[in-house]
């Protein structure tokens, strides 16, 4: 059983004006629920709740991405140092300025 929503508006207090409203909008993409292609028109109120899953999941990869990206960085901030101390011949017995 697919339960369907009611058409009326809370904003304008009667039905759905449906393509006569600035805020009927087409959505096409993914469904970040389910995985299935969406290619709907709809309230954008509507759409919020979905709207938002799909956001917090683009949040959470770019925040991966960054993370990943931070560490490559450091790895390779730690081989130019380990590189830069073998050229100048640091050998740990004396201190380097700064070090």
């Amino acid at each position: 059983m697919q339960i369907k929503p009611a058409s009326f508006c809370p904003l304008i207090k009667e039905d759905c004006k449906g393509l006569g409203c600035s805020w009927f909008t087409q959505i096409r993409g993914t469904n970040p629920n389910t995985g299935q292609d969406v290619d709907e028109w709809g309230c954008a109120i509507v759409w919020l709740p979905v709207l938002l899953v799909e956001n917090s999941q683009q949040q959470r990869q770019t925040g991966a991405a960054v993370e990943s990206f931070r560490n490559e960085m450091v790895q390779a901030n730690e081989t130019s140092r380990k590189v830069l101390l073998a050229t100048a011949g640091y050998s740990g017995n004396t201190k380097l300025i700064g070090g």
